[in-house]
């Protein structure tokens, strides 16, 4: 039976650190609970864009983040019972180690902070591969760190054999948090990776399907499931009576009824396909609510832009594995400078960014931005505070905004004579540019912290 959003059962799936599984182990129960005929929602903490496309293939649900950085604090707990309505149970996958959150933050963005906020159990991953009695040891240090966060059990994962998971459950039994799994170590649930983390969903077709049954089916045989399950429903109601966010509710800036009487709605197109698959989910919800007809298309494949385009929005991705397919279209790359030319609002984030450059990797791209994009050795990776230089088709100047960067390209130069924005981290320094209607940047941003920026986007498709 479908409960209220506000009380639906959940656990956050948590690691001491990254590596420990944490993805296997949320994305196969993720599985393995909609197997039973739950509906799940699945939601990552963090700004990772990846594993929530393996969290949609095992609940057929849309992946969502939970990003108290991004987002703030406040809007964690509206955010997840958004994502949650209509559910019979949630599980949320943490970022890097427990407790590890924003750099010189305190527990900002951390999972920890994430379980809190939303009054949730904790199911810490341990990667057992490489210890015995020691376990115990590690588990008491995390379970009473911090007081507000309530661990419920422990899975342990990598365990080499009946022995070692006997030694590993002795020793935790003085712990007083309930092994809930054991799973041993098992090849089929490696997910290939590369610069930027895993493969996405979209590029590997069957074999990620593949992957995600091999994650569930790893999880039923080595979890109490009933255990798990038991302890998602023991959680309450979510702290703070906090209504879910809703993308065209009067207080997220719901746009104006002149808007609504200006005739039919402009389409924004969507970039997807394989080589852009960095999105939020509540952009495009975002861009319906004030107005805009969504509208995704594939830069590697469609040689036309859809029908009736008004406004470009171009995440993030990965066209430097896809440049020669990318330049190869050049009929798309055609239209797109048309398009930005045109003075028709555009909005481009890294991966979005280096598709409008002239070139990336030598490779011919869009060529409005006069800057060309390459592959280097360096991981750009980082929460950024943000503040719009001047005006945009985005966002209006002095507009503070809250970003992420991660990347292994660069741009040059990194900022154009109107740049996007003054960054400071770790150094100050304006990034990205904004020239016609184009707004460009390395910077992802969640634009549910500042709802206004797409009903200012769709009111510029409206008006260009």
């Amino acid at each position: 039976m479908v409960t209220s959003p506000s009380s639906v059962p959940r656990l956050v799936v948590a690691a001491p650190s990254s590596g420990s599984g944490k993805t296997t182990v949320a994305t196969g129960l993720m599985a393995a609970f909609a197997a039973r005929g739950l509906a799940v929602s699945p939601h990552k903490v963090g700004p990772d864009y990846i594993d929530p496309g393996y969290h949609a293939l095992a609940t057929g649900r849309t992946g969502r983040n939970l990003d108290a950085y991004l987002c703030g604090p406040e809007l964690i707990a509206p955010l997840f019972l958004h994502g949650a309505r209509g559910c019979d149970l949630a599980v949320v996958e943490g970022v890097m180690g427990l407790y590890d959150g924003a750099a010189g933050e305190g527990e900002l963005a951390s999972t920890a902070q994430v379980a809190k906020l939303l009054g949730a159990p904790v199911v810490l991953v341990v990667d057992a591969s490489a210890q015995s009695r020691s376990v115990a040891a590690l588990v008491h240090g995390f379970a009473s760190w911090d007081p507000g966060v309530r661990i419920g059990g422990v899975i342990l994962n990598k365990v080499g054999s009946d022995r070692h998971e006997a030694l590993l459950r002795e020793a935790l039994e003085s712990c007083g948090v309930p092994v809930l799994g054991a799973l041993r170590r098992a090849e089929p649930v490696k997910v290939p990776s590369r610069h930027l983390g895993l493969v996405p969903v979209a590029e590997r077709g069957a074999a990620a399907v593949d992957a995600v049954a091999a994650m569930a089916d790893l999880v039923v045989r080595g979890c109490d499931l009933e255990a798990l399950e038991a302890l998602a429903r023991s959680a309450g109601a979510v702290p703070g009576g906090s209504a879910p966010w809703t993308p065209g509710s009067p207080s997220h800036d719901h746009p104006s009824r002149s808007v609504e009487r200006r005739g039919s709605k402009p389409v924004v197109a969507v970039a997807g396909g394989e080589a852009f698959t960095f999105s939020y989910a509540e952009h495009a919800e975002l861009l319906a609510a004030a107005g805009a007809e969504v509208v995704t298309f594939d830069p590697v494949r469609d040689e036309r832009l859809p029908e009736g385009t008004r406004g470009l929005v171009i995440g993030g991705g990965f066209p430097e594995v896809y440049a020669g397919e990318l330049s190869a279209n050049e009929p798309l790359r055609k239209a797109v400078a048309e398009l930005a030319y045109s003075g028709a609002p555009v909005a481009a984030e890294c991966a979005g960014l280096l598709y409008l450059c002239r070139e990336l990797d030598g490779q011919p791209m869009c060529e409005v931005l006069d800057a060309t994009a390459r592959m280097t050795d360096r991981l750009t990776l980082g929460y950024r505070d943000a503040v719009a230089v001047g005006d945009s088709a985005l966002a209006a100047a002095g507009t503070r905004m809250r970003g992420h960067e991660f990347h292994r390209t660069v741009v040059e130069p990194g900022a154009g004579a109107a740049p996007a924005w003054g960054v400071r981290a770790p150094v100050r320094r304006v990034e990205g540019f904004v020239q016609h209607g184009v707004h460009a940047s390395y910077l992802h941003t969640h634009w549910a912290s500042e709802p206004g920026v797409a009903r200012r986007f769709v009111e510029r498709c409206r008006t260009s």
